[in-house]
């Protein structure tokens, strides 16, 4: 049995963070107050378990006991030396959380950092447990997007806690596959990481696949002059960069494990394992990448159309317009011709006794040529200035 499972059950110096949460006279030991309590004081109450999904013990690669609380989990472990706990939570309470870092001796900024969420994909060692966060990504086909989830997942040398903040990975059934290998399941706690990982990896082959066939339909929509596909471009263009991020840094931090083969003596096949998950994760970041640049060429086409077609309408309405100031032109001229003889014949339609040129015999033929003289007139000037 490891020295942190043997350790007395005395009261140990707690961080501010973990007295925080402790009831007040409550017992101090290594359990947490998990299980045990003070004789002749009330038996502790039992927290709901509804955040825990799946709670297991394993023993050379096979499940020996499914425990239904975190309390019976710990005792279990102890009485097992050669055990291990894969314990399953989504979106945990703090003093759940608290509990468990009690009993494993979780670092408190990993705890802080599974409790907040919203952490970018990165793995930190402390002590001898490694702290990993990941990013898992789903593809939803009736909304056509991307849905990201959150995994945290603690490594120590007889557990594995994963903390799962989100719908994805569906670690279930990362479970029935390492109990179907049993081989590769009695590796320890660093088969069911490098299981977890190749999980979440696996996870973004649908994903790459939907956003392919997204950006598909967009060079359709876009040479088709769909107006709403400058949204869908920009919404897809977001959700590749929620991607990138989920993706890019888990090359580093793969990498970062293989240069610790050595030093932490992991065993040959896991080795191979990690080698492929790593080679599908840069495969699928440069894909992202890819998926990035083509939708910013895309969104540049797309202004470039939107454009151009603008320019045709603009230049549509403005050769509306011309036709339509050559139909006023036509019209203005008109009327200014047929208003010359309609003035002269106002001017001698009046009834006044004293105006002259009435009496003149002459007078009718003379206002005759004077309207068509005007009107010729009228019609040469603007038949000059292309008026008519």
């Amino acid at each position: 049995m490891s020295e942190r499972r043997a350790r007395p059950d005395t009261t140990p110096r707690k961080h501010a963070w973990r007295r925080r949460f402790t009831p007040a006279g409550a017992s101090g030991g290594g359990t947490g107050g998990a299980g045990s309590h003070t004789p002749g004081s009330p038996a502790p109450v039992q927290k709901d378990q509804g955040s825990i999904v799946q709670a297991a013990l394993y023993r050379d690669g096979r499940r020996v006991s499914t425990p239904e609380s975190l309390a019976e989990t710990f005792r279990q472990l102890r009485e097992e030396p050669r055990g291990m706990a894969w314990i399953g939570l989504h979106r945990p309470t703090e003093a759940e959380l608290l509990t468990l870092a009690e009993e494993f001796d979780l670092h408190e900024l990993a705890v802080e950092d599974a409790m907040e969420a919203h952490q970018r994909p990165k793995l930190e060692r402390y002590g001898e447990t490694l702290f990993v966060v990941l990013r898992a990504a789903r593809y939803l086909d009736a909304q056509e997007e991307v849905d990201f989830g959150e995994l945290h997942v603690f490594v120590g040398r007889d557990f594995v806690i994963t903390v799962r903040h989100g719908a994805a990975p569906d670690l279930s059934a990362v479970r029935r596959r390492m109990e179907d290998d049993s081989e590769l399941l009695a590796l320890g706690p660093e088969a069911v990481l490098y299981a977890i990982l190749d999980a979440v990896v696996d996870g973004y082959a649908p994903v790459v696949a939907g956003v392919q066939n997204d950006i598909d339909e967009i060079e359709t929509e876009v040479f088709s002059g769909d107006p709403a596909v400058s949204r869908r471009i920009y919404e897809l263009s977001r959700e590749m960069v929620e991607f990138q991020r989920a993706t890019r840094p888990l090359v580093g931090m793969l990498h970062g494990l293989m240069a610790g083969f050595a030093k932490y003596g992991t065993d040959e096949e896991l080795q191979r394992y990690l080698r492929d998950v790593a080679d599908h994760v840069t495969h699928t970041s440069e894909r992202v990448d890819g998926f990035r640049q083509a939708l910013a060429d895309i969104l540049t086409v797309n202004t470039t159309l939107v454009t151009q077609q603008q320019n045709a309408e603009m230049r549509a309405l403005a050769e509306a317009g011309f036709e339509q100031n050559e139909e006023i032109k036509k019209i203005s001229a008109w009327a200014a011709i047929l208003f010359a003889p309609t003035l002269v014949g106002t001017v001698y339609g009046m009834n006044f006794d004293d105006m002259p040129e009435l009496k003149w015999a002459a007078g009718y033929p003379f206002a005759v040529l004077l309207m068509a003289a005007v009107c010729v007139s009228l019609y040469v000037v603007f038949k000059r200035r292309d008026w008519l």
